[in-house]
């Protein structure tokens, strides 16, 4: 099952050294509305339902012109009191059927719409979770869940209100177009000759509509990532007494958003009162025209009535065709900000046919001539090492082999390249150059999800999420049986804590752990681990966070879990390297030295130095 260790299996997977991806830009040609379709065409069913009940509510509604003409000419100027009451009638007919077809298309839209934003909802989270740290060290994440849910929430309401309206007028307006033609093409040649000066200012202050509701929704976006921030760190806030500071720059990204709100605002306006202007304009003089032609007997007082009706009709329809249209380029800003999301390439790329694994995975690793730089954009908050600068080389050519079941620990200074190492072996990051294998197989020819399987993670910063403590320790196996989660708790030595909780393992941990202590969280994070039962374990100093007492009661938990599993521990304690069967001394990207602690103390000064300072310290 093995490969060997090449350059081309690992160049066929990684490619060339790579710059940062960036989320992509839409041209001026990105097609949003076929980007839409694809989502609504596993419904297409239901869309023509939609479409079929538009038309017959928009038809039922045109028909009511001849209604009016009918009243006028064989009701009213002929004094037929039975005809009239025939024609009433047969205008409550139509509105009911007209209401029913509004009822059925309402429906089926607003159902349309909630699906499609689901959906788009779903296929946006499914990328985002393909992507590697890389990307969300590059693009804050306040600023993607802005995208994630107001962008679309905002395509939810056009889909399933205003791209609804938006038809329902267009069919009105060609349909009110015929009648009015029916009625008299003189007239209607007259409103077709004001038709340009109605639709260009559509036209052209739609497009400014766009690309301003395009800067709205990123400020929108830099504004949540802001909350977002403030919010998450607010003890380091308070702690700081940094509230004041935080409302002025809160208050200079809300003004930056109302700023890019102005000019969106001016230009829906400005169309908006400008086609109603010129709609009620035209109308007006076409009915001094028609007036005219009754007196002159050319047409019936009925048909006037009749294309006058179609007359407003059509005029409230482009009216509403140009409020509408404010609201879809609106919503083509974000859903350009959405397909951005989704179109961005994922940084791992994977081997075009991927190795599987042996059954039974034996924890070897081994790194060849391994080289790696952050890229140019990323951001120094993902990992201690990116505190150097973006694009200079933080792993120099590192080799190593680490036996399988061998407890091996990584010491060296901040930027030494301990995180990024751990980074790497998970690939979270693609190499410059070299290759990285476990047991023998180079892990950029495996899929990803495979390789990770692999590890069991224990951070410095325990990571616990909003939820209870029986899914927190689970997370490391979603189908572990609360047997098993408890075993995982007390040989973590967790469960000590857990029992003083009134709802046990079912107690709500709140956002972030908020309401375990550090000590705790560790625990809880070295439970996952125990639980998730994988044959390497990469431990951050999993103990820091602890006192004396939960110390050397984790320790004795993690010596039973060490056994016959590979461990690397990035180590700051004197204790930790002592237990260990290898010390790796790391410098600036580059294994210098290794050994046991007596050998590193006799035979290297950089180690010595570090021992001294911060080893001995930390366990003084």
């Amino acid at each position: 099952m093995s490969q060997p260790l090449s350059s081309a299996s690992h160049d066929a997977a990684s490619g060339p050294k790579r710059s940062a991806p960036q989320p992509k830009r839409p041209g001026a040609k990105q097609a949003v509305l076929p980007w839409i379709g694809g989502f609504l065409r596993p419904y297409r069913g239901k869309v023509i339902a939609a479409i079929v009940f538009l038309f017959i509510g928009s038809l039922a509604w045109l028909s009511l012109g001849q209604g009016v003409r009918l009243m006028v000419d064989e009701g009213f100027l002929r004094e037929n009191g039975e005809r009239l009451n025939e024609i009433i009638l047969l205008v409550i007919g139509i509105t009911a059927l007209s209401s029913s077809a509004i009822f059925c298309r309402f429906y089926l839209m607003t159902w349309l719409g909630e699906r499609v934003s689901a959906d788009i909802r779903l296929k946006v989270y499914d990328h985002l979770l393909k992507l590697s740290p890389g990307f969300y060290a590059r693009l804050r994440t306040g600023e993607v869940i802005s995208r994630f849910t107001a962008d679309a929430t905002l395509l939810q309401s056009v889909v399933g209100s205003s791209l609804s309206m938006a038809l329902r007028a267009s069919v009105t307006v060609v349909g009110g177009l015929v009648m009015m033609a029916i009625t008299s093409l003189k007239l209607t040649a007259l409103v077709l000759l004001a038709v340009p000066l109605v639709l260009g200012p559509i036209f052209f202050f739609g497009r400014k509509v766009r690309e301003l509701s395009r800067k709205s929704q990123d400020r929108v976006g830099d504004l949540g990532a802001y909350v977002d921030e403030s919010l998450h760190e607010i003890h380091t806030v308070q702690a700081y007494c940094h509230e004041d500071r935080d409302r002025q720059l809160f208050s200079e990204r809300v003004e930056a958003v109302m700023e890019a709100a102005r000019g969106r605002i001016k230009y829906r306006a400005i169309l908006i009162s400008l086609v109603m202007f010129l709609s009620i304009l035209a109308i007006a003089l076409i009915t001094w025209v028609g007036a005219k032609d009754v007196m002159s007997e050319a047409i019936t007082p009925g048909e006037l009535s009749a294309f006058m009706f179609y007359a407003v009709m059509v005029a409230g329809a482009v009216a509403t065709i140009s409020e509408v249209i404010g609201e879809i380029q609106r919503a083509a800003g974000a859903t350009e900000r959405l397909i951005e999301l989704v179109e961005t390439p994922i940084d791992i790329p994977l081997a075009p046919k991927p190795v599987s694994l042996p059954a039974k995975v034996r924890g070897e690793l081994s790194l060849e001539q391994v080289r790696f730089s952050y890229p140019v954009q990323a951001s120094a908050d993902s990992a201690e090492e990116m505190e150097a600068q973006a694009g200079v080389e933080v792993i120099r050519g590192l080799s190593l082999h680490i036996a399988p079941g061998e407890r091996v620990a990584l010491v060296g200074a901040s930027g030494a390249g301990k995180s990024t190492l751990f980074e790497l072996l998970q690939r979270f990051y693609v190499l410059d150059s070299g290759v990285i294998a476990l047991d023998g197989i180079d892990i950029a020819s495996l899929r990803p999800q495979d390789l990770r399987q692999q590890y069991a993670l224990v951070p410095q910063e325990s990571v616990i999420f909003a939820t209870s403590v029986l899914e927190n320790v689970r997370y490391g196996r979603p189908d572990a049986s609360l047997e098993e989660v408890q075993a995982a708790c007390v040989a973590a030595r967790a469960d000590e804590f857990i029992a003083d909780f009134s709802e046990g393992y079912q107690t709500y941990l709140g956002e972030r752990g908020v309401r375990l202590s550090g000590g705790q969280k560790q625990r809880i994070a070295i439970a996952r681990a125990i639980l998730a039962d994988r044959p390497v374990l990469l431990l951050d100093e999993a103990t820091s966070a602890l006192d004396a007492v939960s110390e050397q009661k984790v320790k004795q938990a993690l010596d039973v879990l060490m056994q016959g599993r590979t461990t690397l521990i990035i180590a700051h304690r004197l204790a930790t390297v002592l237990n260990a069967d290898r010390i790796l001394v790391m410098d600036k990207g580059e294994l210098i030295a290794s050994g046991t602690h007596g050998e590193l103390m006799q035979s290297n000064s950089l180690y010595r130095e570090f021992a001294s300072l911060q080893l001995l310290s930390e366990e003084a």
